[in-house]
């Protein structure tokens, strides 16, 4: 039985050229000052936006709470609602039971 093997074979990657040393002194500084900008704006960009975000989830969360007292209100109404119809039943209980021991 014949052995056919086969195999490829995948080069390794090479590496990227380097970006060539840059000889003058006050060009390098220019490009660190000027990746050090750009990366400074980035930071204020998300400075910005992390504090707009943290606006809304104010502003989210104050309405949370104006719609929390406004449901405790709601609550509380009710709850003086059905006090005062647990009065109305308690006297009417009364004086059905008034009515039935004089009926007797």
């Amino acid at each position: 039985m014949p052995n056919t093997a086969s195999a490829e074979i995948i080069s390794f990657p090479t590496r990227r050229p380097a970006v060539s040393p840059v000889s003058d002194p006050q060009e390098r500084l220019a490009r660190a000052l000027a990746a050090l900008d750009t990366a400074m704006q980035e930071q204020r960009a998300a400075v910005a936006s992390w504090r707009d975000s943290l606006d809304q989830l104010k502003r989210s969360t104050n309405g949370l709470g104006v719609s929390m007292q406004r449901y405790r209100g709601s609550l509380d109404k009710l709850g003086t609602d059905v006090a005062s119809l647990h009065n109305q039943a308690t006297q009417l209980e009364r004086w059905a039971d008034t009515a039935l021991t004089n009926k007797t």
